[in-house]
């Protein structure tokens, strides 16, 4: 075995994936930092860029060293640092925090797929700086009231069992039944989703606003209109139990219609959005016990999959989509 064994098409993946994301996220904060009035917010955004652009240049060194080529993703081309705010009050921050609990999602996920020391160890290290940056954003949002937490509940006094499959409730056994009231897992999840589309329905109405081709800005048009469905039906499912939906009072587009970001750049981070809400989404069903739940979101996850798709071929056939690293196709090289 070499001292420092060729990287899998796994670590290629996930390195790929990587440096598409960090890049994206890299001329965005330059964009936020140049319009930011905020020193605290302007300081966190300016810490995490000097964090993680090295990282940018790691990656970039180990595709040198594989002798494969360096991704494209994103650039000075990508970003215009001199146009006015697009977003106001505090939006800036509440992107950066969704964006790192993306991040911390992904690096744990890379960790598991990486054998090489090196990269292991590099994802670790990604990952101690989102975790890091996460929660000095939860800080600064709750400290500006800007971020709505969780309802309360009573604490438990005792040890209780399920007694019976009535604690399923819901569609399957019988439609008509009145379901018991959410436990504190389920309203965890339903608060989380209704707060990540809340913010993304901002980002994706902001992008409407300046997208330059026609196609794409009535793509984020759908896309504002399908977070508040999303909004709307979960809102609704937690006030039949008298519980308050969360709402933000921060984050909104402004008047602006100048594009700070290339039309490439707002696919490209609609398109993790939208992953990363089919991933939160998977999540949520699986740990929902009442089974109208779980049949809710199933809906959800289909719209967001199909309104992703459509994402997909407008950047497709706009030439934006960059096409990950290959495996090679054996059945064309026997023909050959």
């Amino acid at each position: 075995m070499p001292e420092t064994p060729t990287i899998t098409s796994s670590e290629l993946g996930s390195l790929w994936l990587t440096y598409q994301q960090k890049t994206m996220i890299l001329r965005m904060l330059e964009y936020f930092i140049e319009k930011a009035d905020d020193v605290e917010a302007k300081n966190i955004m300016t810490g995490l860029y000097g964090e993680i652009n090295p990282y940018v240049g790691k990656i970039t060194e180990i595709f040198h060293s594989e002798g494969a080529v360096i991704p494209l993703g994103f650039s000075d081309q990508d970003v215009n640092k001199d146009v006015p705010k697009l977003y106001d009050n505090g939006f800036d921050i509440m992107f950066v925090r969704l964006i790192k609990e993306i991040s911390m999602a992904m690096h744990s996920l890379n960790i598991t797929m990486s054998y090489r020391e090196d990269i292991v160890i590099l994802f670790k290290e990604l990952t101690s700086i989102t975790q890091k940056y996460y929660n000095l954003c939860t800080q600064y949002l709750i400290k500006k009231g800007m971020l709505a937490r969780p309802p309360y509940v009573s604490m438990p006094k005792s040890v209780e069992f399920v007694k019976d499959t009535n604690y399923l409730g819901g569609l399957t056994i019988n439609p008509f039944s009145e379901k018991r009231p959410l436990n504190s897992v389920e309203t965890a999840h339903l608060h989380h989703a209704i707060e990540s589309n809340v913010i993304g329905m901002q980002m994706i109405i902001g992008f409407a606003q300046c997208a330059n081709e026609k196609e794409v800005k009535q793509f984020f048009t759908e896309g504002a209109e399908l977070a508040k469905s999303i909004i709307k039906e979960i809102s609704e499912t937690l006030l039949i139990d008298n519980i308050q939906a969360p709402v933000s009072s921060g984050g909104n587009p402004t008047r602006s219609t100048i594009a700070p970001f290339s039309d490439k750049l707002m696919m490209y981070c609609t398109s993790l959005f939208c992953g990363f809400s089919m991933g939160s989404s998977s999540l949520g069903t699986a740990f929902s016990l009442r089974n109208d739940l779980p049949a809710k979101i199933s809906i959800f996850m289909k719209d967001i999959f199909e309104y992703a798709h459509r994402g997909a071929k407008i950047m497709i056939n706009n030439g934006w989509m960059e096409e990950p690293p290959q495996m090679e196709e054996r059945k064309q090289m026997n023909k050959k």
